[in-house]
């Protein structure tokens, strides 16, 4: 798992050009919270503005004529000092902080200790990792929270082959990103 440094280049998917991160505009129920998530994989990026377009075209948010995505391209500037709570690997803590953050009333001690936390960083719970996540959720791997359910989910997750993510949950933090430039990803 990459650690933020000063220059380094993030990248962002979506359906449009993003250039100024509106934290208002960002959906609530996602990995690490509320938040504008990028990843240090530009294919990451561009796998997610593809599936971007697509739910876009289901909400008639934009057109289905509408066949390409937008990578944006950021770079990092750590002038200010940001507090990073960082999850190396895949493993319970991550588990747990996932579930918090998407389903309410769940692993609520851990939410609240991170709501201090201006980024959050971990590997990214892709929809290739969504079934297995929901499922746990759902308590058939077991209660959840116990080692063995936290076991059987994340043995099945494959934490290895799991892409960064990095969740950017204040104005202080997005004011260390820099938008570069952009480009059309076609679906």
């Amino acid at each position: 798992m990459p650690k933020l440094v000063d220059d380094m280049l993030l990248y962002h998917g979506s359906y449009c050009e993003v250039k100024n991160p509106d934290l208002s505009k960002c959906a609530r129920y996602k990995d690490f919270g509320q938040g504008f998530y990028l990843t240090t994989s530009k294919n990451q990026a561009e796998d997610f503005a593809k599936i971007s377009v697509r739910r876009a075209i289901r909400n008639g948010t934009v057109s289905i004529e509408q066949k390409y995505g937008i990578v944006s391209v950021f770079r990092l500037s750590l002038e200010k000092k940001l507090l990073i709570k960082n999850y190396p690997t895949a493993d319970a803590d991550w588990l747990h902080c996932v579930v918090g953050y998407r389903r309410r009333k769940t692993f609520s001690d851990i939410i609240w200790e991170l709501e201090g936390f201006d980024v959050i960083a971990g590997k990214i719970a892709n929809d290739n990792t969504n079934a297995t996540i929901t499922t746990y959720m759902a308590g058939a791997f077991g209660k959840i929270g116990t080692k063995s359910a936290d076991d059987i989910c994340i043995g099945l997750l494959l934490p290895e082959r799991l892409q960064d993510q990095f969740c950017f949950r204040t104005d202080e933090a997005l004011s260390c990103l820099a938008f570069v430039e952009s480009e059309q990803i076609w679906i």
